[in-house]
């Protein structure tokens, strides 16, 4: 079941009213009604694989139980793995098989052994690299004592499964969510209005802006032979506010649901169009995975504490391995090691005193200083750049693309794929302005026109439903995490 669809402008009322209306005096109650809903949720999807997230959320929760009551610490690590590598298996069977099959062969050819490929129709199960991070991250903070484990299935598996996060994120972690579950929760119409309001951003993010960028930037990537450079060159930038919009519109309609529901979610997008370094960016961008391989994987090798050397090293890693959660792709790989290889310089000039390091935006800045602004439009340039790789087919499209733009039709007049239709750049551009005056926010519209009366406030929100219902592409349009 799709945010923008049909189907759940129905579910969301339903579940809505039956879980303040008719279970709001029963905690146990809610909570129950709340994971059916979310299992049912998920299963509009292929019920199928509803057995799968079952299974997982068994094992995670009487993992923790059984590392939490052994006193010998082999049987600890010996439940601790247990759990990850089953989870990590099944996540690499469906995700990856196919995969590591098709690297091995092509491994075997360059030795000149010539095998016969053989591959399975796998289907890969929608959330899966979500859940099993939720559940990876609730059992190896049990091990390391930072929670006690949760004795309620009830309520762990609403953690693990809680419908706006299930399938996309954010990837919470059991010290900021289970303790939410677990308490009493009293309708807050201020709290839900504000949800509201982050949902009404989101739609607006995915259906006018992530859509519409989607249909130039299909064109220009299904057509990229017969186009300049500078065309070219723009569908990469394009495919960024793409991507940005339809993954950051998904995260505020979650957390935005979520809040109907009196449930705060993390923020997940700092408003990465605005980073003025590659680090910042980082900070700003798919914040639950980025925080949570900084806290499993960064920090256990080691981050940057022992020596530059190390620092580099790790940081590779952990692109690394960004890079392959996105998917079974080298040029998912190659994208996540680019993006290290940006941290990686901007670390080594840190080293040195004479280069000037990036600046930081001043809060409530309505004109960004000219070195701010320089810093900002490097970044995006260059991190945008980057997501060729993502978006490409196969390794050839991207370095041929990339062979297209450092050629003399780089500053040719960008032609064709719709670029000269003006409507784009005025919603990109009213984007743009609206993120950036909420920029000091946890959504754009939080605080937006609240000194003014009510009538205006309520005839900017008109304004956006109108733009959506003027410009918004249809409904029931992926997003593009879905296949992550």
């Amino acid at each position: 079941m799709l945010f923008n669809s049909t189907n759940f402008a129905l579910f969301l009322p339903i579940v809505f009213i039956g879980y303040w209306f008719l279970f709001n005096k029963h905690l146990k109650i809610q909570n129950s009604f709340l994971l059916l809903s979310s299992y049912f949720f998920y299963s509009c999807w292929d019920w199928r694989f509803v057995f799968l997230l079952l299974f997982s959320t068994l094992l995670d929760y009487y993992a923790g139980l059984k590392i939490a009551a052994s006193t010998n610490q082999m049987n600890k690590k010996i439940w601790l793995w247990a759990s990850v590598c089953i989870n990590v298996g099944f996540l690499a069977f469906f995700k990856y098989f196919n995969f590591f099959i098709e690297s091995f062969t092509d491994l075997l050819l360059l030795f000149g052994i010539h095998t016969n490929i053989w591959m399975l129709n796998i289907i890969l199960p929608i959330g899966i690299s979500f859940y099993t991070f939720h559940g990876l991250s609730y059992i190896i903070d049990i091990y390391y004592n930072r929670i006690n484990p949760e004795k309620s299935f009830v309520t762990y598996a609403l953690f693990v499964s809680f419908f706006p996060l299930l399938v996309a994120g954010p990837i919470e972690r059991a010290t900021h969510l289970l303790p939410q579950i677990k308490q009493s929760r009293i309708f807050n119409s201020i709290y839900a209005t504000d949800g509201l309001r982050q949902m009404l951003w989101g739609f607006f993010k995915k259906l006018v802006i992530a859509d519409n960028c989607g249909l130039l930037v299909d064109n220009i990537f299904k057509n990229y032979e017969s186009l300049p450079g500078s065309t070219i060159f723009l569908g990469g930038l394009l495919f960024y506010f793409q991507i940005y919009c339809d993954f950051s519109g998904y995260s505020d309609i979650a957390i935005g649901v979520a809040r109907l529901f009196g449930i705060q979610l993390m923020q997940n997008f700092r408003f990465p169009l605005f980073a003025t370094s590659f680090e910042d960016n980082w900070r700003r961008w798919h914040i639950s995975l980025s925080s949570w391989l900084r806290d499993y994987i960064y920090i256990p090798l080691g981050g940057g504490r022992n020596g530059l050397f190390l620092k580099i090293r790790n940081i590779l890693i952990v692109f690394f391995i960004s890079g392959l959660w996105h998917g079974p792709k080298w040029t998912f790989i190659i994208w996540g090691i680019l993006n290290a290889v940006l941290l990686i310089i901007e670390t080594l000039m840190k080293q040195s005193k004479s280069i000037v390091m990036p600046t930081h935006i001043k809060r409530k800045a309505l004109i960004p200083d000219f070195r701010a602004l320089i810093q900002m439009v490097t970044v995006f340039m260059v991190v945008g750049s980057t997501y060729f790789f993502f978006r490409s087919d196969s390794l050839a499209q991207s370095i041929s693309m990339y062979k297209t733009i450092f050629s003399k039709t780089f500053f040719a007049i960008p032609r064709g794929a719709g670029l000269s239709n003006w409507i784009y750049i005025t919603l990109i551009t009213f984007f743009v302005i609206i993120e950036w005056v909420g920029k000091d926010n946890k959504h754009a519209l939080e605080t937006l026109f609240d000194s003014y009366a009510k009538p205006i406030r309520w005839s900017f929100y008109s304004f956006i439903i109108f733009l959506i219902a003027l410009y918004g592409i249809g409904d029931g349009i992926k997003f593009i995490y879905f296949q992550f």
